[in-house]
């Protein structure tokens, strides 16, 4: 689409009772990001109350139609996704506005290939809208839904609003902090606080452009630009900080003081129940006395055993937990509404019955969506002609969806299973892959972070952490490199190993599942968000991508992958040599702090105090030179012993940490998946933690 231009969803998939809309962008350095917000808007086009701004800190929004499922990788960068279940949309909100914006000065301009896309319940993209235009602002309203005549219409916007999230959400009714508008920082850009009022489009076949709102005239008076601070890791804006007093502009009148209104503000969700980290202290004798648990494992023998063990435990907290059941449904397109969950389901499938693992049904408003589940656990894959069969049994059946739960990971390009898609059908039927770490990282986000409905929910959850994560329920995860990594490694070794080998490229994939699952378990430890750097050209086919770094490690005999955690002062680098058996876990930091070069350094060397004396930190400088290095433990005494000797511009400095590397392919002691784990472990909490702090 372009700017400016509408379309009804219904003219473009029957499945559009609830759909996916994901805003993406890319970044050079891997580092740029942007937060999501949602607005929904009565027929004034003002929010009805501050609980209808759906943003980082109230993710859910319209009695549960809206929900920020926050993000996801993709092949050239990350994307943003948002679940709308529009036929619950309550009856007074005629309008929803999906924005983004920059935080701490930063600018869209800094982002690339700006977009905006929407697919049905089943998957299938139906929208895609770039968004150009957007350099010099800190917020941008990427698209709107609005209801015409009872159905549902998208149209593409691309406004900008210089004065970020705090600007834009006040023009809609949101109430910000007085003080936020006095202590904002000066930015200067060409955008008023309001969204640029462009004039009206022409007439495009195939989109409805009758209905765009007039645009204003250029000789009106131009509303003043509002600049309230925002800042990152609390509230933009203060959006939920106690307001304070505005300053008054000239004398008060004589006479009684007028009673000041209460500002609304933007609320999160009412208080939530987590648990702490450390258990309570046990009133056992001894070690050998085990907690009763809900969810037993140690009788569980056979995979069989162990698959219907695993279901039934995950579907039925699903059906008892609210807010983990909807997290993991709502990117398959569920509505919000009561879910029942069922196991061992006998359907008719020619001669012989199927008998799906599970199925998820959810009501909402008199319609039904159902999903089957077909579940893999230990290093079981899922079967192409199982997961045939499901597909076409929902298809007969007119369910929604088939999810498929194992411990793989999915690549974007590169489905797990091959299934044939009947073109003829009028039903979609879509197909999902769960794995089992996505699963653990939902639970860990809620019942130690975010927060869930109350206590008994949260005891659930960790009942449910409890069973996923002993070694006895086969719900690990990612936790084998293939067939392929043997003989790649003595290839290497050997010299043998050249490009074009499949080998390679097996492995390449694999090496991608585990540094995605490395995101997910680390960010469900700390309650950030971490995600893979792709540094990718924009645009890139991700099998060509892969393809390419494929031969580079028949080439270099490398392993390489960056992951970005949210709040660190850089990008977390792993690097696995096959030729020297090393894991390198580095950071870069800019010397951006002030003060003389002597100054940064020991501030640096003080604020790794409790870091490993092994810690290489090497200076960065200017140009192609290198800069001196050496160990912690050397520095520490003499921190003017790492700058640069021939007066060249100090601009930052890498962090890093050497490890033996495991060399079998699974996730046993000496594997090289728990290597890894171990590496980033350690790396993290010894170093990148420090960073985080700031300095004395």
């Amino acid at each position: 689409m372009v700017k400016g231009a509408n379309v009804g969803l219904t003219t473009l998939s029957e499945d559009v009772g609830s759909v996916m809309v994901s805003l993406g962008w890319s970044s050079t350095t891997g580092e740029g990001d942007a937060d999501v917000s949602v607005l929904l808007l009565d027929g004034d086009g003002k929010v009805r109350s501050d609980v209808d701004f759906c943003f980082y800190n109230n993710p859910v929004a319209g009695n549960g139609s809206v929900q920020l499922l926050g993000k996801t990788p993709t092949a050239d960068g990350s994307e943003d996704r948002i679940s709308f279940d529009l036929d619950a949309v309550p009856q007074e909100i005629e309008k929803v506005v999906v924005a983004a914006s920059r935080y701490a000065g930063s600018r869209f301009g800094d982002l690339d290939d700006l977009r905006l896309t929407l697919a049905d319940s089943a998957g299938d993209g139906l929208v895609r809208f770039a968004v150009e235009g957007a350099d010099d602002v800190s917020a941008v309203i990427f698209g709107e839904l609005y209801r015409r005549s009872g159905e549902w219409k998208f149209r593409a916007v691309g406004q900008g609003y210089a004065s970020g999230l705090a600007g834009l959400a006040t023009d809609y009714g949101v109430d910000i902090d007085d003080d936020a508008e006095q202590d904002g920082p000066e930015r200067d850009g060409p955008e008023s606080s309001g969204p640029e009022q462009d004039g009206p489009e022409p007439e495009r076949p195939g989109h409805d452009t009758s209905e765009q709102p007039a645009a204003t005239g250029q000789d009106g008076p131009e509303r003043p630009a509002r600049v309230p601070a925002q800042t990152r890791g609390s509230d933009p804006a203060g959006l939920s900080a106690p307001a304070a007093p505005r300053a008054a502009a000239e004398p008060e009148p004589a006479g009684p003081a007028p009673v000041p209104k209460p500002a609304r503000r933007p609320r999160t969700a009412k208080k939530k129940v987590t648990l702490p980290r450390t258990a309570k202290k046990s009133l056992a004798d001894n070690d050998t006395w085990r907690t009763a648990r809900l969810f037993p494992v140690p009788a569980l023998k056979s995979d069989r055993e162990r698959e219907t063990r695993a279901t039934s435990v995950v579907l039925s907290v699903m059906a008892q937990v609210p807010e983990f059941g909807r997290r993991l449904t709502a990117g398959f397109g569920a509505p919000a509404g009561r879910m029942e969950t069922f196991t061992e389901v006998t359907l008719p499938h020619g001669e012989s019955p199927r008998r799906p693992d599970g199925v998820v049904r959810v009501e909402r408003a008199g319609k039904l969506w159902t999903a089957l589940v077909e579940t893999k656990t230990n290093g079981n894959a899922l079967k192409p002609d199982q997961v045939q069969a499901y597909m076409d049994i929902a298809a007969r059946r007119g369910y929604e969806a088939v999810i498929t739960l194992s411990n793989d990971v999915a690549l974007e390009g590169s489905p797990l299973v091959d299934v044939r898609i009947d073109r003829r059908r009028k039903h979609k039927v879509a197909l999902w892959h769960l794995s089992w770490a996505e699963v653990v990282h939902q639970a860990q986000m809620l019942i130690r972070h975010e927060g869930v409905g109350n206590a008994a929910h949260a005891w659930l959850l960790q009942e449910l952490l409890q069973y996923l994560q002993h070694e006895n329920s086969g719900c690990h995860g990612f936790q084998n490199m293939g067939a392929a990594w043997v003989p790649v490694r003595r290839g290497i070794d050997d010299e043998t190993l050249c490009r074009g080998d499949a080998r390679a490229l097996e492995v390449i994939e694999n090496w991608e599942r585990l540094v995605r699952q490395v995101c997910l378990r680390l960010g469900g430890e700390l309650g950030q968000k971490v995600l893979p750097v792709q540094r990718a050209r924009r645009g890139s086919d991700p099998g060509a991508r892969r393809a390419e770094l494929a031969d580079h490690l028949c080439e270099q005999g490398r392993l390489s992958a960056e992951i970005r955690i949210e709040g660190t002062p850089g990008v977390l680098a792993i690097t696995a040599d096959l030729r020297t058996g090393k894991l390198r876990t580095s950071i870069e930091v800019p010397a951006t702090e002030p003060g003389y070069p002597l100054s940064r350094a020991k501030r640096l060397v003080r604020r790794l105090s409790e870091a490993p004396a092994d810690l290489h930190i090497e200076t960065l400088v200017g140009g192609e030179g290198a800069g001196p290095r050496g160990t912690l433990e050397r520095l520490r005494p003499e921190p003017a012993d790492i700058l640069p000797k021939d007066g060249a511009q100090m601009t930052g400095f890498r962090l890093s940490l050497f490890k033996g590397m495991g060399n079998g392919r699974g996730s046993a002691e000496t594997g090289f998946i728990r290597s890894v784990d171990e590496a980033v472990d350690r790396f993290h909490a010894q170093v990148v933690a420090h960073l985080e702090a700031p300095v004395p």
